[in-house]
């Protein structure tokens, strides 16, 4: 599967906002849901005129995970960029369509490679304790755990 990423643009606004009423019940399943408001088109433009702010400020970078066709597959999301520490966290989801197809470590491994051309040092990520796909997906791509005695998260570190 060739997979590419896109940052994040008003343009995706449609596709996305299908994407995300599409898998609804399934990322519900592995974290916890997003507000109701985010499921009605205009709450959700809103959230994303949001986002590209930040994107905007480099305070995060927000990334589709398209396949050659430019169908989304996922988001790959880089947060809470720190320029001075040169780090940041990662988030990302894919569809239960290429969920278990490889999809997650390609995107992430596209990411990784993104945050080394930008200078970034370290990474950090997340997932709840139910959430073994993603688990596995940080563990494919090197992350290290960084602690479980957080609530229901499990902590990862990745040094670049």
């Amino acid at each position: 599967m060739n997979l590419y990423l896109s940052l994040l643009s008003l343009d995706d606004a449609e596709q996305l906002f299908a994407f995300e009423k599409e898998n609804k019940e399934f990322f519900e399943s592995f974290v916890p849901p997003r507000p109701d408001s985010y499921f009605r088109y205009e709450d959700f433009c809103e959230t994303l005129e949001e986002l590209l702010e930040e994107q905007d400020d480099r305070r995060s970078l927000f990334y589709l995970i398209k396949g050659e066709n430019g169908q989304i597959i996922g988001r790959m999301n880089l947060i809470d960029i720190d320029w001075v520490t040169k780090s940041g966290s990662i988030g990302y989801r894919v569809g239960q369509k290429f969920s278990g197809k490889g999809a997650a470590v390609k995107g992430l491994q596209l990411l990784i490679l993104e945050t080394q051309n930008m200078g970034l040092k370290e990474l950090r990520a997340k997932t709840t304790r139910n959430n073994l796909p993603s688990q596995k997906v940080l563990d494919r791509c090197l992350f290290q755990k960084e602690s479980e005695e957080k609530g229901d998260f499990i902590y990862y570190k990745l040094a670049l």
